[in-house]
């Protein structure tokens, strides 16, 4: 059902940047059937305590006192944690590191690994052999075979419309799907995301493929210190293959049922029969930059996944300033130098996944779609690689905590 058209004007820097919300007609992206066993009714009751002690215990983590906010009662998701993007600090949290099956969110880590190695401009002619071993129900953009795409093309159809298909001719340029899954955990170990264990780069559902809040959590902040990453994940709509696609990010693009949220910026969603609906978004109000992670809501409502998303945005921005964290996302392995206290190395599962900060930004296909117009201000730090060393590991100056007005 197509969505009425919202437009709605966003701070990303003071008074530095606009969004520009377009209508969504694309269907909900969803990766595959289900494969494998269902996944435990209840979190383990022992898991990782990477970022904090309290990260590891099962059910709700929050330190609630005078004048911070409480939580929204009717939140249903396995798992959830939200985040400050720029100091590292999680706010709160619920089942963090409860590994789950991660849908098509687990793209991210795909974009992160990837990204950097293939210039927007290359092109690349599919052939038949790059689409093979796609499991069947996949999501795709429409990717032809004797067709020849750009990588930016190919990027836009992976972030807009969770392309498997695009995804499978991105892991054939790197070498096959198997050296791609390789490299994707190689780059989660770095990233200290050790809940996470790849087996497919798409996030099609596969026996032992998980993922945790925490981990998407870090893969999403690290995405999103990539200029191209911020890019893509903030593009509303574009043009592929002479059609238009939309981003199927509700909070980003809309829907009939819930509104684009104000400050949002990305990042990424996913829905199979297995892992259910599952999502990692950025926002920023002011000065202040949050990460929401949400896996698996039990409620059975269309958009549960947005809707408690943006609850979780709007308690943390209530709160932010006032709780006192229950923990923190890590660095990756080269910046820390050793693993840091409470690393479940030798007892995580096999797998990892990425991270990093956050931003904004975009230039859609032919410049249709654009999520964020970013000012110049802001594009001459991103071009200029300004860092700045917050807590245990290096941030974009976007990152930089700023005073509230």
């Amino acid at each position: 059902m197509p969505a009425p058209p919202n437009t709605a004007r966003r701070s990303l820097l003071i008074g530095a940047a606009a969004l520009l919300s377009l209508a969504v007609t694309a269907p909900a992206a969803l990766a595959a059937p289900a494969t494998g066993k269902t996944p435990a009714a209840a979190p383990p009751a022992r898991m990782s305590t990477l970022g904090g002690a309290r990260l590891g215990q099962p059910g709700t983590q929050v330190n609630l006192a005078p004048g911070v906010p409480v939580l929204p009662k009717d939140l249903t998701a396995r798992s959830w944690i939200v985040s400050d993007a720029q100091s590292g600090e999680v706010l709160a949290a619920h089942n963090a590191h409860w590994a789950l099956p991660p849908a098509s969110t687990m793209k991210m880590l795909f974009a992160d690994t990837l990204l950097p190695r293939f210039p927007r401009t290359t092109e690349h002619k599919v052939a038949a052999k790059d689409l093979a071993g796609m499991g069947e129900g996949s999501s795709v953009v429409g990717i032809k075979p004797g067709s020849t795409y750009s990588v930016h093309d190919l990027w836009l159809g992976v972030f807009l419309r969770s392309g498997n298909d695009a995804v499978h001719v991105l892991s054939a340029m790197n070498g096959g799907v198997a050296q791609t899954v390789q490299d994707m955990q190689r780059h989660a170990d770095e990233l200290q995301a050790l809940d996470t264990h790849v087996v497919s780069p798409d996030g099609y559902d596969a026996p032992h493929q998980v993922s945790s809040a925490y981990d998407l959590t870090l893969i999403a902040r690290s995405g999103l210190q990539k200029k191209d990453f911020r890019d893509y994940c903030s593009t509303v709509s574009a043009d592929f293959g002479g059609e238009q696609i939309r981003n199927t990010n509700r909070l980003l693009s809309g829907d009939t049922d819930v509104p684009v949220y104000q400050g949002i910026a990305g990042v990424k969603n996913g829905n199979t029969t297995h892992a259910g609906a599952t999502f990692t978004g950025v926002a920023q109000r002011g000065g202040q930059v949050l990460l929401v992670t949400v896996m698996n809501p039990q409620k059975q409502e269309h958009n549960e996944v947005y809707k408690e998303t943006a609850k979780l945005f709007d308690w943390g921005f209530q709160a932010a300033g006032k709780v006192k964290p229950v923990g923190d996302l890590v660095g990756p392995r080269s910046a820390a130098g050793t693993a840091p206290s409470g690393s479940p190395k030798a007892s995580a599962p096999a797998g990892q996944a990425g991270s990093r900060p956050v931003g904004a930004g975009t230039t859609g296909s032919r410049g249709i779609g654009t999520a964020l117009a970013v000012a110049g201000g802001l594009l001459v730090l991103l071009a200029g690689g300004v860092f700045l060393v917050n807590r245990r590991w290096p941030l974009p100056d976007l990152m930089r905590r700023r005073p509230r007005p």
